[in-house]
């Protein structure tokens, strides 16, 4: 799937991503980019650091959209699992989660990812595996 600006713009535009401070900045041939500009009110306990479940969500949805782009009309993705090391605190205004698909099977795919701050140091890494499933996303 082929993800013009007009897509991504359809798909930032929902009430998950806008609570959260969640933007897929972009997502191409097997790749995914999103950026995390948290709030005060998901950082807990620590102000100033965003809960780790809030950095899980941010990784798992922008690996299930570099999975995506490589899936045929029709298909979309479910997570099967998502295996997440967090390596140092979040504490950052901008926090960025950089995806890529490392491999795919006929009813599964695969995946790494890493958060960073805007200076590339790394705050969290992980793998995941997606089931393609029927469904379209738009």
């Amino acid at each position: 799937m082929k993800m013009t600006q007009e897509i991504l713009d359809r798909l930032n535009n929902n009430s998950l991503y806008n609570s959260l401070g969640i933007t897929i900045e972009e997502a191409n041939m097997g790749k995914a980019r999103s950026r995390l500009e948290p709030n005060a009110d998901l950082c807990w306990p620590f102000p100033g650091q965003p809960h780790g479940g809030i950095l899980f969500t941010q990784m798992d949805t922008t690996l299930s959209w570099a999975i995506c782009t490589l899936l045929d009309s029709g298909q979309s993705c479910t997570t099967i699992n998502l295996d997440i090391q967090f390596t140092s605190r979040a504490q950052a205004d901008r926090i960025i989660c950089s995806a890529w698909a490392t491999h795919q099977t006929k009813r599964m795919s695969f995946g790494r990812a890493e958060i960073h701050d805007l200076e590339g140091n790394i705050m969290a890494m992980g793998q995941g595996s997606f089931r393609i499933i029927k469904g379209d996303l738009f």
